[in-house]
């Protein structure tokens, strides 16, 4: 039987491998490499050790992440900022398109000894013809010169003169005419086709806006009447643009010749115009409450439109106002008539029955926008005057008397109550003082302010009146010589 114990000394140990001794698998797995004896391997001096490679960066990064060429800086400069020297290239604007403009230094330099003279005396006639300091071909090419100024001037002053009509003549005069009692009768048609040539549309248009109106034809050198306030636009718009439209539809630039705010009354003109139909102008003084009268004009736009009525009222006064769009300022002693008269037959003519002018269609009484029967048109005697003064001088001088009144109405009195006499004025010489009511002036009674105004401008200027007052419950008569205004 034998001893299953065992000494220490008897425990196995690892296999010791000799160099001599064929390497088996183990020993190749996990033996110390040849020429080693210790633990570790001997350190290698750095020229032996195992070096890394880089390959070259890819082109696209390089350029995109690479130094510039010949930059050394690991931080890129910036492209901004001012360099920390002095020197400071000066800007090149041939070369730098966002360099500033400056003045550099001339490309020659001047000579520093010289400066300005001082200015010589001046040459006069005497030196410049005699003074021998100009040359004679030079005197005689001056002369030349201003000879042929002088002859070119005079052609074109000419040469306008007579393409460009004159705009005011001392030889128009309008006159009325009797009625013919040949061709006597109301017939509004046979009216209606005798005018239609001789009356026109006026239209004004300026830059924000415009208007239109009528008028008629007064004499064949192309002058034509209307209303001032149908052309108030264009007279205070020099860029106004004024044209006439005659019933054939020919449009036709005009010219403004005169006009007058306190008769509201204007005269126009077109030039080379052939062929013009003048209206026939009758007599107002003669004219009769129920008389048959024909209106004529552009209402609304609307050409060659007729209205027939009556005469429903004489001697009407009828203020008129400045507005937007006309500064007339005037009192007209109206024909009242029931012809229908809107905007657009201002300017317009009314005719009797046998075709003649005898008043301007001015103005018209409207409730709604709409003619309610009462027009009002100024009388052709009392417009003829101031056409032949506008078409000769091209304004209008009025009679005045130097006051300013207001209507009163009362349980006393009736008239025109003097507010204001203007000193050294025919009023103030004829003894009229504030408070005093004038009641009756060149014949006509006086119930109102605006009747006061029409009587003294129907006045004549130089010519003595005679007129009623009221003072302190008493009746006074008094005379006047009106004076220009």
């Amino acid at each position: 039987m034998t001893d299953s114990s065992a000494s220490s000394d008897d425990r196995p140990t690892d296999p010791v491998l000799s160099a001599n001794e064929p390497a088996s698998d183990l020993a190749a797995t996990f033996g110390r490499p040849e020429g080693v004896d210790g633990s570790f391997a001997p350190d290698a001096s750095p020229a032996e050790r195992p070096q890394p490679t880089i390959a070259p960066p890819d082109p696209v990064l390089a350029e995109a992440f690479g130094r510039p060429e010949g930059e050394t800086q690991t931080l890129q400069r910036d492209p901004y900022a001012q360099p920390a020297t002095d020197d400071v290239p000066e800007p090149d604007p041939w070369r730098d398109p966002d360099s500033a403009a400056h003045l550099s230094a001339p490309a020659v330099g001047g000579d520093p000894e010289s400066s300005p003279r001082e200015k010589g005396p001046l040459l006069g006639i005497r030196e410049l013809l005699f003074g021998g300091r100009v040359h004679w071909w030079a005197l005689a090419t001056l002369g030349l010169l201003a000879l042929l100024v002088g002859l070119f001037g005079g052609l074109v002053g000419r040469w306008t003169a007579e393409v460009v009509t004159p705009l005011h003549a001392d030889t128009v005069h309008l006159e009325g005419d009797s009625p013919d009692s040949a061709t006597g009768g109301t017939n509004v048609e046979r009216v209606a086709k005798a005018v239609q040539r001789s009356v026109v549309t006026i239209e004004v248009r300026t830059a924000v806006d415009g208007g239109s109106g009528s008028g008629f034809i007064v004499d064949k050198a192309g002058y034509i009447v209307t209303n001032n306030h149908v052309i108030s636009k264009a007279a205070n718009d020099s860029k106004a643009k004024l044209e006439v439209v005659f019933s054939d539809r020919q449009r036709v630039p005009a010219r403004l010749v005169g006009r007058d705010v306190k008769t509201d009354l204007a005269v126009i003109k077109v030039d080379d115009v052939a062929n013009l139909t003048v209206s026939k102008l009758g007599d107002s003084a003669d004219l009769q409450i129920g008389q048959e009268v024909i209106a004529f004009g552009s209402p609304l736009g609307l050409d060659k439109t007729v209205t027939s009525g009556i005469i429903s009222a004489l001697d009407r006064p009828v203020p008129l106002r400045p507005d937007a769009d006309s500064d007339t300022d005037a009192v007209i002693n109206a024909i009242q008539t029931d012809a229908a008269i809107n905007p657009g037959n201002s300017g317009g003519p009314l005719l009797n029955d046998d075709g003649q002018v005898i008043g301007v269609n001015t103005a018209g009484a409207m409730t709604g926008g709409g003619s309610i029967g009462l027009g009002f048109a100024i009388p052709i005697n009392e417009v003829i005057p101031i056409a032949n003064t506008l078409i000769a001088d091209g304004k209008v001088k009025h009679p005045s008397v130097g006051i300013t009144a207001a209507t009163v109405r009362n349980d006393r009195i009736f008239g025109a109550q003097i507010k204001d006499v203007a000193g050294g004025s025919p009023a103030a010489q004829a003894g009229l003082r504030e408070g005093d009511v004038i009641t009756k002036f060149n014949g006509r009674p006086i119930e109102s302010a605006d009747e006061l105004t029409v009587a003294v401008r129907t006045s004549k200027i130089g010519e003595q009146v005679k007129f009623t007052y009221w003072r302190d419950g008493r009746y006074f008569d008094g005379e006047l010589t009106p004076v220009s205004d």
